[in-house]
């Protein structure tokens, strides 16, 4: 399966198709967030943790790198934007064991590339042709994630 496009006229419309990632969400997922500031890595997080059962707000843990949040499966919701690329190590984070018990939702992945398996989501969003327009590309890699997007498909008909 090849990347899959979708465009988004709003906050609300970039929350929604989280929703529907999030919905489809098993632990081990592994979402890869890349965009430039203010593209909406944020609010496709938001989306995806709501879509998981997560209740309350997703916010950017710029500051502290990683937030849980609890919903049938947890969400972890990792921000790397600060982090130099350098020294880190996949036991700095305890990503093994995020993987483990939910799905990981990465903004910001290309600061620590080395530290992510080879089989997840990559979703690329890019500013659209209009104010709040975005268009998201979502790319497999590995059997799990062209299911999940199949479904994805599937289900916006």
């Amino acid at each position: 399966m090849t990347d899959t496009r979708f465009e988004t006229y709003s906050a609300e419309e970039t929350q929604a198709l989280g929703r529907r990632l999030g919905a489809l969400a098993e632990p081990g997922d592994l979402y890869l967030l890349r965009g430039t500031l203010g593209a909406g890595k944020t609010t496709l997080t938001q989306g995806v943790a709501w879509g998981a059962g997560v209740t309350g707000y997703a916010h950017s843990p710029t500051f502290v790198l990683v937030h849980e949040y609890q919903g049938r499966i947890p969400v972890y919701h990792v921000d790397l934007f600060r982090m130099d690329g350098g020294d880190l190590e996949i036991d700095d984070l305890a990503f093994g064991e995020m993987l483990e018990e939910g799905a990981c939702v990465v903004e910001w992945p290309e600061q620590a590339q080395a530290v992510f398996p080879d089989e997840h989501l990559a979703v690329g969003i890019a500013f659209g042709d209009a104010p709040d327009a975005r268009v998201l590309t979502l790319e497999p890699h590995g059997e799990r994630y062209v299911r999940l997007l199949a479904a994805l498909q599937a289900e916006a008909g």
